[in-house]
């Protein structure tokens, strides 16, 4: 069977449906990483709090507070890397094993179309996964390279020496959260597509679902407002 072949097993619903899919993901990722001036997101507050956490390190002795939470995130990463590679075995192990995958989609949508069909819609699944793994894992090695960076900062803040590598340390640590939001972005939109199995129109309402829930903690959260709140800042 060709791919030409596969494809027609499908309704121009549903490819419209995954086109809407992954050009939702590109567009929301784009646009919480490129925020209007006026409206930035929380992942642009935050980048600054990490520039300013640098800033901070350079004249904080000892450093023991700073490698700690620089260890958390890293952390994290390598806890949503293995959550991930367990998902996508888990994924792979599905298609398979198609008879029996169709078997359960088909009690649950009442429908009798091939394996092929479940299979494919799987795949989709899995290639955020995939994207997710990738970029967990480049978030932990950046991490590591923040960790680096850090720890050749000298201890004297007199040291000339001591703000340009913060500031690196600063844009590594950035890199290492935009990999990261990338990666937890890619997991949501795993979980959407997902709904394909129950159909164009379910992965439709799934896509405007998940899309809604980024846009919101990015763009209209509590945590947003409190990272916006002028209170911290100092007179000149």
């Amino acid at each position: 069977m060709t791919w030409m072949d596969r494809l027609s097993l499908f309704t121009p619903l549903d490819l419209a449906a995954v086109a809407f899919l992954y050009v939702t993901w590109a567009l929301v990722g784009w646009r919480i990483e490129n925020p209007g001036a006026k409206r930035p997101s929380v992942s642009i507050l935050m980048a600054e709090y990490r520039r300013e956490w640098m800033r901070q390190m350079v004249t904080r002795n000892p450093r023991i507070f700073d490698s700690q939470t620089l260890a958390t995130l890293r952390e994290s990463t390598s806890f949503f890397a293995s959550a991930t590679m367990i998902a996508i075995g888990g994924v792979l192990a599905s298609i398979a094993n198609g008879e029996r995958l169709m078997g359960l989609a088909n009690q649950i949508t009442l429908e009798t179309d091939p394996a092929i069909v479940w299979e494919i819609k799987m795949l989709v699944v899995l290639t955020f996964l995939v994207n997710a793994f990738l970029k967990f894992v480049w978030s932990n090695r950046l991490f590591g390279y923040c960790a680096v960076l850090m720890a050749a900062v000298p201890n004297e803040a007199t040291d000339p020496r001591c703000d340009p590598r913060a500031g690196k340390a600063a844009t590594i640590n950035i890199s290492a959260a935009r990999s990261f939001n990338r990666g937890l972005r890619s997991i949501y939109f795993a979980m959407g597509s997902a709904a394909w199995l129950l159909g164009p129109l379910a992965l439709i309402g799934a896509t405007v679902v998940t899309f809604a829930v980024l846009w919101r903690r990015e763009f209209t959260s509590q945590s947003r407002a409190a990272l916006l709140d002028p209170s911290d800042r100092t007179s000149v």
